[in-house]
C-alpha cells in the first residue's frame, strides 16, 4: 500500500484498494491513516483533493498540546485518547517519548535497551486491548466510520505507526481482510516512519546509539502485532468477538461500517 506524497502529512495512506476476498475491496477516499497533522497544509493539492471531513485524534494530551493539528478546511476533529488508561499506570510510551530519546542514546539505552524496548512495546499493545480509555476510542472510530453519509475519514496519532496501526488492523479485521493482507498493511508503514525520522536515526547512531534499539523505537515488528492479537484471542477467542463484546460495538453498526467501506468488483 503505497503512502500518499503528501509534503506536509508525514506517512499518509489511503486504506482504499485492500483486498478484502471474495472479490471486495476496500472502496477508496473514505479511511486514510496518518502521523500528525501539526505540519499540514491546507493548500497542498494532494490534501485538499482527499476532501477530508473527519479527522480523529488518537493522540495523548500532552502530545495533543505540544503539536496541535492543523486541520484541512471544512474538516472536524474527533479526540480519541487511546493511552488515557494507560499513561496514568505505567507513564508515555516508548512511541510518545520518540524524539527525546532519539537525541539521547544514554537516556534511550537506559531505560529501553537490553530487550526493553520490546517488552515495552508489548505492554502497549496489549493496553491497546485491554485498556478502557482503548477501547472505548476504537469504538469511536468505528461508530463514526459507521455514521451513514459521513465523508472522508482521516485516523492518526504521532507516527502513525501503533495506535494508527492496530486501528488499521481492527478495521481491515472487521470488514474481512485476511490474515496476510492485514500483516503486510501494519507493516507497510516502516520505510515512511524512519524516512521521517532519518535525520534524528542518523544522529542517534552517530553519538553511538545502537541501530537495533533505535529501529525497535522507530519501527513497528510483527511481535508488537502479535501480542495485541494474542490479547484478543485469550480474553475474546476472535476478532469478531472483541469488536462485539470488547469494543462494545453492536454488529448493526458493524454491518454498517462494512457496507460503507466494502466495493465488489465489477
Amino acid at each position: 500500500m503505497p503512502a500518499i506524497p503528501a509534503v506536509s502529512v508525514a506517512n499518509l495512506r489511503d486504506l482504499g484498494g485492500l483486498p478484502l476476498g471474495g472479490g471486495r475491496s476496500v472502496r477508496s477516499g473514505l479511511v486514510l491513516r496518518s502521523g500528525q497533522l501539526d505540519r499540514l497544509d491546507p493548500a497542498e493539492a494532494l490534501v485538499t483533493g482527499l476532501g477530508l471531513r473527519t479527522v480523529v485524534d488518537l493522540r495523548t494530551d500532552a502530545e495533543r498540546t505540544e503539536r496541535p493539528d492543523l486541520l484541512p478546511d471544512g474538516a472536524r476533529v474527533l479526540v480519541a485518547d487511546v493511552l488515557a488508561d494507560h499513561l496514568a499506570a505505567s507513564g508515555l510510551p516508548p512511541a510518545a517519548r520518540l524524539k527525546t530519546l532519539l537525541t539521547d542514546p544514554a537516556l534511550a539505552e537506559q531505560h529501553l535497551g537490553g530487550g526493553r524496548i520490546h517488552e515495552a512495546m508489548r505492554r502497549t499493545y496489549r493496553a491497546f486491548v485491554t485498556s478502557d480509555s482503548a477501547r472505548a476510542s476504537y469504538r469511536a472510530l468505528l461508530a463514526e466510520l459507521g455514521t451513514p453519509g459521513a465523508g472522508p475519514l482521516l485516523f492518526h496519532c504521532t507516527a502513525g505507526k501503533d495506535r494508527t496501526g492496530w486501528a488499521a488492523t481492527v478495521l481491515l479485521s472487521l470488514l474481512g481482510a485476511d490474515e496476510t493482507t492485514v500483516r503486510e498493511e501494519y507493516l507497510a508503514v516502516n520505510p515512511a516512519v524512519r524516512q521521517a525520522f532519518a535525520p534524528m536515526i542518523e544522529g542517534f547512531v552517530t553519538q553511538g546509539g545502537d541501530p537495533e534499539l533505535v529501529l525497535a523505537m522507530v519501527g513497528v515488528l510483527p511481535e508488537y502485532l502479535d501480542a495485541a492479537l494474542e490479547e484478543v484471542a485469550d480474553r475474546h477467542g476472535s476478532m469478531e468477538a472483541y469488536v462485539r463484546d470488547g469494543l462494545g460495538v453492536p454488529d448493526d453498526l458493524a454491518d454498517l461500517v462494512r457496507e460503507r467501506l466494502t466495493v465488489y468488483a465489477a
